[in-house]
């Protein structure tokens, strides 16, 4: 762990340095305006690597630290595409070299399509997708089956109280027959929910709620996140099965526990006529669901990549990372979230829930 975090201060670093040069000499302005700007890049970079610290600050401090550093994070990606292209350009002479040096048009074109890009991506953000997916079974069912899925809430310092609430408001008016969480119901630190009350607002699920565990639970403090959980009427699934009116829910410990069952264990002894629908958090190694005879996994993590074109990465990273799927007699849902982590911007992803539908076939009525 410390390895990885000496690494990506390291990237970071470089970033920063990166594009700040490349800021010091585009802006037309004279050298105490640019420092001022460097000034503020460097706080927004310490907010960044110091919010691991915001147990020890005042909440306010400790949201805006959280808000800051993790929006500048991905503003600084989206300055070091732009800049890495235009320096392309420049060596291929299609850029002019004074484009990039103490130039207002360049400097006001740039800001102006991060201002659009971003402005545009935190109303994405907010604007949470309703995804309809229709599924049939052989597999006897007393009736039609209506499930929201959802995933990857990061309920903490930037998806505070009022947010969750309005979320559940949007799942409690689709009287669901079950609702299914498939892991991060936490971002990573219990104290913003505590402090904010979030747990009372996910006490207002109408439907019987399960969940598994993510990875930002063992991020969080898996004890802590366990508690927590606790106080929200959630039924964690920590490799563990129940059934419901014949449908037989499966939820997975996180992979980030090396010791959680396989699947073939968790699956032993249950009976397969039942209607199988199996939580884990991380979308890897889809085929054991197929090999095992689960009817539907439901899985998030990926966040779709969360910012373009992030999700050209996650296309390579899972067999499937993001929408529905199927292998041979086996379904799966992968969401791209209904929160996210960091920076609340969502560019070429949605942020969504999932509702899902599952019918009898004829044949199995008849």
């Amino acid at each position: 762990m410390a390895k990885f975090i000496i690494v990506a201060l390291t990237v970071m670093l470089v970033m920063q340095g990166y594009v700040s040069w490349h800021v010091w000499r585009l802006l037309p302005f004279s050298t105490p305006v640019k420092v001022v700007v460097m000034l503020v890049m460097l706080a927004a970079l310490a907010c960044m690597v110091f919010q691991f610290k915001s147990d020890s600050v005042p909440m306010p401090m400790a949201t805006a630290m959280y808000e800051i550093g993790n929006s500048w994070l991905v503003i600084m990606f989206y300055l070091l595409m732009a800049f890495l292209l235009l320096d392309i350009g420049r060596l291929i002479h299609l850029v002019p070299a004074s484009w990039l040096k103490s130039n207002a048009i360049t400097s006001l074109a740039l800001a102006g399509v991060m201002l659009v890009t971003f402005i545009g991506g935190n109303i994405h953000y907010h604007n949470k997708q309703r995804k309809e997916i229709h599924l049939t079974t052989d597999k006897p069912l007393e009736r039609p089956l209506k499930i929201v899925m959802l995933s990857d809430l990061h309920a903490g310092f930037h998806n505070r109280r009022a947010e969750v609430g309005r979320w559940i408001n949007m799942i409690n008016a689709e009287q669901p027959d079950l609702v299914l969480i498939a892991g991060d119901i936490i971002d990573g630190n219990v104290r913003p929910l505590k402090e904010q009350g979030t747990a009372e607002e996910l006490k207002r699920l109408t439907a019987p709620t399960l969940a598994c565990l993510g990875n930002h639970e063992y991020i969080t403090g898996i004890d802590r996140a366990i508690d927590l959980i606790g106080q929200t009427g959630i039924v964690l699934l920590r490799d563990s099965t129940v059934t419901i009116d014949g449908v037989t829910i499966v939820g997975r410990d996180d992979r980030s526990n090396r010791q959680r069952k396989t699947v073939a264990q968790l699956l032993q002894g249950i009976d397969k006529s039942n209607y199988i629908i199996m939580l884990d958090h991380q979308p890897f190694q889809l085929e054991e669901a197929e090999q095992n005879g689960v009817d539907l996994q439901l899985s998030g993590h990926t966040h779709r990549g969360q910012v373009w074109p992030l999700n050209w990465v996650t296309r390579r990273m899972y067999e499937c990372d993001y929408g529905k799927y199927s292998r041979d007699k086996t379904d799966y849902y992968v969401s791209s979230g209904i929160g996210i982590w960091g920076g609340k911007f969502r560019i070429g992803t949605d942020s969504e829930y999932a509702v899902i539908t599952i019918t009898p076939s004829t044949k199995t009525n008849n």
